[in-house]
């Protein structure tokens, strides 16, 4: 499992012109049972994924799709875990 921090550059300006492109990239992560939460980093610093479901190598490749990875929008920081125990309710996350 993953969690992807992806903070915003120099080049946050280019966002809203690539934001339907980025919001496609994040719903083919979806489609592909991949990406399980994706939220804002606060105060309006980047984003961040939660993912599972794939090598750390297929995760680089996928990021380096984003729209906003290729565009210099945000660097990706990529975390990678592996979890023992959670909430009930929450042990999809566990495999």
């Amino acid at each position: 499992m993953f969690i992807v921090l992806l903070r915003f550059s120099t080049h946050r300006d280019k966002a809203a012109a690539l934001m339907e492109a980025h919001k496609a990239w994040i719903q083919t992560g979806f489609d592909d049972g991949h990406f399980l939460m994706t939220g804002s980093l606060m105060p309006q610093a980047g984003g961040a994924i939660l993912a599972q479901g794939l090598s750390h190598t297929e995760l680089e490749a996928r990021l380096a799709a984003d729209p906003f990875v290729r565009e210099g929008v945000v660097s990706a920081e990529i975390i990678e875990i592996a979890p023992s125990r959670v909430a009930p309710g929450l042990e999809a996350l566990l495999t």
